[in-house]
């Protein structure tokens, strides 16, 4: 009965006690509590909300679901970036990399997508052997080698979170601060960071649509870690656009080397949003001022250092990025998108670029769906640039064949074009 009641509750929109929330996520990682009275919990909290109070319970109740790292035997300190996910969102593979050349330990658990493209793990496992299921003893072994490790959420990290995820995602009930809140925290917190960095995305390409909803999220994520005493900060940033020019798994992986290169031709948002990034990582983890991080975090991705505890990485998880960086990406060419007249673009919609990669099989619709490593769109306008009639727009990539004549219409409506 202890699970009608706690549903009751919420429903009628009561403050639920903190030991009642934890007794209930327990048995519900018991399988005591069944998927359909989670449904209704999470549909109740979805239209009554949670206090600060319940929303920090049900956080712990689920961190503590499963295993936590513990990294005190660490000498450095640690911390990580979390990204709320976007169109084109490469960064943390120059982000975490970054801090770690800066001195700091970065474990980094990460998921597949369901969506767009793949998520970080899918997108570096289009690295050839690039292993992205590492159990926690090798995820640490990793991170103290390397000082940087990359993997999916494991089976032991809050299992309560993988099971109600699951369940929001086909109910409806994915849209609520709170229950985003204790998701992405209880994997960051078990993940045992001592400090986290949150990247929320706002606008037509993220998950929150308006800039005030994306500092609600953002707020009560800071709150909530530095509540479980992790020094936290976030950085809200627009997601009207792509982030970047790549769209897809191997094309980002490839922006990004270049990026940690030092290639010129880097889009300068990618460049500066890395770098602000992985400045407060080392601002917060290491106390070191400001302008100091920045400088610092500038000079290593300048000099390679950031490139080279990426390569280490990757090496150190099976992958051979001698084999990616002779992947035929010529060969997986699809097609043009022309411009329809001349002018100056206005806006490239994020969206639209997201369905286009999605048709050429980028991403999942399903979860069992099979990803295109080399699927993708590559921008060769953005916002600002002067086009002429019949000039290239971006670029769309598939090894499976599926440019349709609806794929090239959706990337040409995703851009506004000026006369």
């Amino acid at each position: 009965m202890i699970a009608k009641l706690t549903i009751e509750r919420k429903r009628d929109g009561r403050e639920i006690p903190a030991a009642e929330l934890r007794e209930f996520v327990a048995a519900y990682t018991r399988g005591e509590v069944p998927d359909y009275q989670m449904s209704a919990f999470a549909m109740a909290v979805l239209l009554k909300g949670m206090t600060d109070a319940e929303t920090a319970a049900l956080t712990d109740a689920m961190e503590h679901s499963g295993e936590t790292v513990d990294w005190s035997d660490c000498p450095l300190p640690t911390a990580d970036k979390h990204s709320t996910g976007g169109v084109g969102d490469k960064l943390s593979f120059i982000v975490q990399p970054l801090a770690a050349a800066c001195g700091l330990a970065v474990p980094s658990l990460t998921g597949r997508g369901l969506g767009h493209t793949g998520g970080t793990a899918d997108k570096l496992e289009s690295i050839p052997g690039y292993n992205a299921s590492l159990s926690l003893a090798e995820f640490k072994k990793v991170v103290g080698e390397v000082g940087v490790s990359m993997t999916v959420q494991t089976a032991e990290i809050a299992p309560a979170d993988k099971k109600l995820y699951a369940l929001r995602d086909v109910t409806g009930t994915v849209p609520s601060i709170p229950l985003i809140t204790a998701s992405i925290l209880s994997k960051k917190l078990a993940e045992g960071a001592g400090t986290l960095v949150f990247d929320v995305k706002c606008g037509r390409g993220a998950f929150m649509k308006t800039r005030p909803e994306a500092e609600d999220l953002a707020a009560h994520l800071v709150a909530g870690a530095k509540a479980a005493g992790r020094k936290a900060a976030a950085i809200v940033n627009s997601m009207d656009e792509p982030t970047g020019r790549a769209v897809g798994n191997a094309l980002e992986v490839k922006e990004a080397l270049d990026v940690l290169a030092g290639d010129p031709d880097s889009p300068n948002d990618v460049v500066e949003l890395s770098v602000a990034l992985a400045a407060k990582m080392v601002e917060l983890a290491a106390g070191v001022p400001s302008e100091e991080a920045l400088a610092m975090c500038s000079a290593r991705l300048a000099d390679g250092s950031a490139l080279r505890r990426f390569e280490a990485m990757v090496a150190a998880q099976g992958g051979d990025l001698a084999a990616f960086r002779a992947l035929d990406f010529e060969a997986a060419f699809a097609a043009d998108v022309r411009a329809e007249k001349s002018g100056r673009i206005a806006s490239v919609d994020a969206l639209g670029i997201a369905e286009a990669a999605l048709r050429l099989g980028a991403g999942r619709g399903a979860v069992g769906d099979e990803i295109d490593p080399m699927a993708g769109v590559v921008l060769v306008k953005r916002s600002g640039d002067e086009v002429r009639k019949g000039d290239v727009l971006c670029r769309l990539y598939g090894s499976r064949d599926k440019c349709g004549e609806e794929t090239v219409m959706c990337a040409l409506r995703s851009y506004e074009v000026e006369s």
